[in-house]
């Protein structure tokens, strides 16, 4: 029974809310991130980056969050920024070129969380956990929901489709091409409904933003261990989260890209893999996998389509079927000696969404020796896994939708 409430957001004014929000800042390079912040007075940028009032780049640290805290102060006593009197779920709708995302945004329980109804598929890096939880103390706000999944559910669509034949109180296009709605919600009776029709529902599953609902977790433990009135209600309790049903995430695949054959020569490597795949040289055709258990690998300027030899592993549990775990289990652990594929610097990662090319693209530029695709892992194999009580190895799934900052802010 998973625990969502309304909460009182607080948001841009409808007339400046196409200037103010904003990618996650860690998306934008240098020189981007620069001219967004000479030329727009109003985006959340300034918020997140306050050094850049003082012309200073490399304020850090607890004095950083400091500032972050006193930037959005001042957003909202310039009345950028207003708070919604009355508690409210917030439908929000992004339409890309290419997909069209509807989710609810709430708040979600610490609870649930820890009882493991809230449940994540990847691990997390402590510091980074440190440090967030470091910078939401400072701050006292988060801007970046986390990204929920949950079971497709009749109840919760027609409310969605209802208040999506009603004019939004956002409607905005970005210089991406990305179209933005947000509508209100906070007609009591369809705030039961929804909060009902999330009680039903056994278990949501993070998709994007570990390291935000983990933090969020470890500040509300700290908060309530230092106060005496703590209760439960506090809105430390909560985290904000944006709830996608299932039907509409994207799952997209990592590439693996690898800077040496760990001292073997093409040929040595190729008859490794032959006692573990099937292997088809298929010269410059950019080859695609078809089904679970093949891979693409791009070596001396030919593809490669990699079977692999159901004789040559065993499937013991969801986690051994997962494609990036075999990879792993077979070639780069044993093979090309990259155990810690978190850290190590023979290993990087790329997001698939240009079709493959950059597979070849990457190693004939000849910073990597070979690289290898595979199929995008799909919400059943994510969840079966989790189920399980295992985790997903590091890179292996590319979510979307990516959400932007300040769309809604939650306050604690």
């Amino acid at each position: 029974m998973a625990k969502v409430k309304p909460f009182k957001a607080v948001r841009a004014t409808r007339d400046k809310v196409a200037l103010v929000s904003s990618k996650s800042y860690e998306i934008y390079e240098t020189d981007h991130l620069n001219a967004k912040l000479d030329f727009n007075p109003y985006t959340f940028l300034h918020v997140i980056n306050p050094g850049y009032k003082y012309h200073q780049d490399k304020v850090t640290g607890e004095q950083r969050f400091k500032l972050v805290h006193n930037r959005y102060l001042e957003f909202k006593e310039d009345g950028y920024f207003t708070q919604d009197t009355k508690a409210a779920y917030y439908l929000y709708k992004k339409i890309t070129p290419n997909e069209t995302f509807c989710g609810i945004i709430a708040a979600t329980s610490v609870a649930d969380y820890h009882d493991d109804i809230i449940k994540k598929h990847e691990g997390t890096l402590h510091e980074r956990e440190l440090l967030f939880e470091d910078y939401l103390k400072n701050t006292g706000f988060n801007a970046e929901p986390v990204l929920l999944t949950y079971p497709d559910n009749d109840v919760i669509s027609d409310i969605v489709k209802k208040y999506q034949a009603q004019r939004a109180e956002y409607e905005f296009t970005t210089t991406d091409k990305d179209l933005h709605f947000l509508w209100v919600i906070n007609d009591d009776e369809d705030v039961v409904k929804i909060t009902e029709a999330f009680r039903n529902i056994d278990t949501l599953y993070i998709a994007d933003g570990h390291h935000r609902s983990t933090s969020s977790c470890m500040l509300a433990e700290n908060l309530a261990k230092n106060n005496p009135s703590h209760d439960g209600t506090e809105a430390y309790n909560f985290f904000m989260s944006y709830l996608l049903p299932e039907s509409q995430l994207c799952i997209y695949e990592f590439n693996r890209f690898i800077r040496d054959l760990n001292g073997l020569s093409s040929e040595e490597f190729l008859m490794e893999l032959d006692t573990i795949f099937k292997i088809e040289n298929k010269g410059l055709e950019l080859y695609k996998p078809k089904e679970k258990h093949q891979f693409t690998m791009y070596l001396d300027g030919n593809f490669y389509a990699l079977t692999l030899r159901k004789s040559a592993y065993e499937f013991s549990d969801a986690l051994s079927k997962l494609d990036a775990q075999i990879l792993y289990q077979t070639v780069l652990k044993p093979i090309l000696g990259i155990e810690d594929i978190r850290n190590s610097k023979k290993i990087i990662y790329s997001q698939n969404k240009s079709g493959g090319l950059e597979l070849k693209t990457k190693v004939d530029e000849g910073s990597f020796k070979v690289s290898f695709g595979m199929l995008p892992t799909n919400i059943d194999e994510l969840k079966s896994i989790v189920d399980g009580g295992a985790l997903m190895p590091p890179k292996t799934t590319y979510i979307e939708p990516k959400l932007r900052s300040a769309i809604t802010i939650y306050e604690f």
